[in-house]
């Protein structure tokens, strides 16, 4: 085998050969300011605008809704908070899920010291909320309701549309963080009822440092960001070209391939998932078809998970413990504890997330070492 096995996908990705190359001459030649007024900052001006619609059509929005950020933690803060905050005379309740990713929930904790009333929705043992139990959640002080997509950790893809139904009918307005489900999952603003998204460029080999808000016309929301008049007077800074490039462009090549790389992965993946699983004590985590197709997430029962990480670095193969926000945290992952999973089966389990160069090859080295591990760790521990 090659020397590094590269299995944490979701927490970011390389950079494609092509994203660079449409990167390179806005960071060599076309380097101009666009809000320059001389013709240097045209190429920069024109750029901005035809990777916004790029973006603006994997979602199926239009341009002028879609404004960058610099990054999806960014975008989550801005959305909830900013529109809470220029909402708040018309309510101070907000709908969100115990597994969301910590940007939302941080924010959200946040708006609880201003005196917002915020809902967490519980989920099922594979990671779902409950519709029912979102429709009873919902007051006439209700403005705004924040759901995962796709999770970052479980994989379990909820049920946007449906929620975006009764937000819609409730005159609520719907955020979604979809890091993880842009390029795997389609999406539709406009059928599914979102008013808001947040995304990211790194999940999808794009830049780091580069992400996305749609907001729907007409939604009113707060700055964070006060300064020039960039991004049309809502988020001020002097944009980043070339990785606004990147961005555009990972996201083009994404949403070209999306059919045949989504068939290609969900095949690896329930191979992976089967062989895993024959190991024993062996769980899966979240739903086993509705996820993302490059998702697993398994708890080894009576193995530490982080022990896990670290002897299989050794080996060369890269995994997770869990989200890689919460990577230096001691503390089990949220998204599991919300499973119903206690904490020593919480700190046992591990997220392999596959990609682009992942191989069935790979996959059946990767179980191999994984077995041999555990057997040994469990003799040693009898």
């Amino acid at each position: 085998m090659k020397d590094k096995i590269y299995m944490d996908y979701a927490a970011t990705t390389y950079l494609k050969e092509k994203v660079i190359e449409n990167m390179m001459p806005f960071i060599t030649t076309n380097f101009g300011n666009p809000s320059s007024q001389y013709s240097v900052s045209t190429e920069s001006k024109m750029a901005i605008d035809i990777n916004r619609f790029k973006i603006a059509k994997a979602i199926k929005a239009n341009r002028e809704e879609v404004f960058f950020t610099s990054g999806a933690t960014e975008a989550d803060n801005w959305a909830i908070k900013g529109f809470a905050l220029k909402n708040k005379n018309k309510g101070n309740h907000i709908i969100t899920s115990q597994i969301e990713h910590e940007a939302v929930l941080k924010s959200c904790k946040y708006l609880e010291t201003l005196g917002f009333q915020i809902t967490y929705l519980s989920v099922n043992k594979k990671g779902f909320i409950d519709i029912n139990e979102l429709r009873k959640a919902i007051k006439k002080e209700t403005i705004l309701v924040s759901i995962i997509f796709a999770n970052n950790e479980i994989g379990t893809i909820q049920p946007i549309k449906e929620i975006g139904d009764i937000c819609y009918e409730n005159n609520i307005v719907f955020h979604t963080d979809a890091v993880q489900a842009l390029g795997k999952i389609s999406i539709d603003v406009l059928a599914m009822h979102i008013d808001m998204i947040s995304l990211s460029a790194h999940k999808i080999y794009g830049p780091k440092g580069i992400g996305g808000l749609y907001i729907r016309k007409g939604i009113k929301i707060q700055n964070l960001i006060h300064g020039g008049s960039q991004e049309r007077g809502r988020r001020a800074g002097t944009e980043n070209i070339p990785f606004i490039v990147g961005f555009g462009t990972a996201v083009e090549l994404a949403i070209q391939n999306m059919k045949c790389e989504n068939k290609r992965l969900t095949s690896l993946r329930d191979m992976f998932i089967e062989k895993l699983l024959n190991i024993p004590n062996a769980y899966l985590n979240g739903d086993y078809k509705n996820r993302l197709p490059n998702n697993i997430n398994v708890t080894f029962d009576g193995i530490q998970g982080e022990d896990l990480v670290f002897i299989l670095d050794r080996e060369g193969i890269c995994v997770s413990s869990g989200s890689a926000c919460q990577s230096t945290s001691i503390n089990p992952s949220h998204v599991l504890l919300a499973l119903g999973l206690n904490k020593n089966l919480a700190k046992s389990s591990l997220r392999f997330s596959i990609g682009d160069k992942t191989t069935k090859e790979e996959i059946n080295y990767v179980v191999n070492i994984i077995s041999q591990i555990i057997e040994k760790l469990r003799k040693n521990n009898i």
